[in-house]
């Protein structure tokens, strides 16, 4: 007797979207970032990773996309439209680009997507990343990790207290954030950004970092800092899954950065190395005065900031704008 024989369709895998933001200046550092990814991640899962950005060189997009596999697509997303009537309002401060704004536009440029993982590009993935992204949030709006930097200066800590209202441990660092992009929709996120920057505009000393806490206060699952370890001193919480390069010394600019030698081991990797040499060696003494002065300058904005009536604090909380604003 014969036998049929039944073939079984292959069971679709699952897709995780991660989005960064760049220009041209930190396309080597991206492909550092993404090269970690690729190396350390589950191959059970399809990766689309998202690239916003408002223009490019093609070359350097070419560059990048080369490492595109079966598990992995890399997608470049000129967003230029999206942050046109915003743009001029968006402030530039210190080190942040304007690059830095555009993962707030994410939940309205991509409806297909219920939830996605925000990183920076300063950064290298030493875990799986499948593992943070199915991090369970609840009913939370984000899932990300409370602020090292802040939390080890006093002048930060009553910055986020007294200016933005939020105690510092549970400020949480924006450069690597789970989102749920159904909750952002339903809290009107977006919306209520804009009308903040349109109708008060608050001087900060973390741009769109500031605006997320503030927005997501009380609504944040707080992960443990191996998944966004500061270049830092401060003891890991878990596995040291994740490094990230967000102080001002750069292990691209100078030698003496906290798991620097991490960077290097994906960095040698890249296409983009000789570049990211010449970036390090072309850095002088005079760059690296004029960053330790950067963060001077900085820690006397945050003084300036608590003394001013045109805080968050003040504002938000306090006249509860934002729920008389008919967002």
């Amino acid at each position: 007797m014969k036998t049929k024989k039944i073939t079984l369709a292959k069971k679709k895998q699952k897709e995780i979207p991660i989005f960064f933001a760049t220009d041209d200046n930190y396309i080597p550092f991206l492909d550092v970032s993404i090269n970690s990814i690729i190396t350390n991640a589950s191959k059970k899962y399809k990766y689309i990773i998202n690239v916003l950005n408002t223009g490019l060189r093609k070359e350097n997009v070419d560059i990048v996309k080369r490492q595109e596999n079966k598990n992995f697509t890399i997608n470049f997303v000129d967003i230029s439209e999206a942050v046109e009537g915003l743009k001029d309002k968006l402030k530039n401060v210190y080190h942040f680009g304007l690059a830095t704004y555009y993962r707030l536009f994410i939940q309205s440029l991509f409806p297909q997507y219920s939830k996605v993982l925000y990183l920076d590009c300063d950064l290298v993935v030493l875990g799986d990343i499948s593992k943070l992204y199915n991090t369970n949030m609840g009913d939370n709006i984000i899932a990300a990790i409370p602020d090292q930097v802040i939390a080890g200066k006093e002048e930060f800590r009553q910055y986020t207290s007294i200016a933005l209202g939020i105690q510092h441990q549970n400020y949480i660092n924006a450069g690597v954030m789970l989102m749920n992009l159904d909750k952002f929709r339903e809290h009107n996120i977006e919306n209520k950004f804009a009308y903040l920057v349109e109708h008060y505009n608050f001087d900060t000393i973390a741009p769109d970092q500031d605006y997320i806490n503030v927005l997501c206060n009380g609504k944040i699952k707080y992960l443990p800092n191996g998944w966004n370890k500061a270049a830092l001193q401060n003891k890991t919480e878990g596995e040291l899954n994740l490094v990230h390069y967000c102080l001002y010394k750069k292990p691209w600019q100078v030698d003496d950065v906290i798991n620097g030698s991490l960077f290097w081991e994906y960095a040698q990797k890249s296409p983009f190395a000789s570049k990211i040499k010449e970036i390090k060696a072309a850095f002088t003494d005079e760059d690296k005065a004029k960053k330790e002065r950067a963060n001077i300058q900085i820690v006397d904005h945050a003084l300036k900031i608590i003394n001013s009536t045109n805080t968050f604090n003040n504002i938000v909380f306090g006249q509860k704008v934002l729920n008389n604003c008919n967002i």
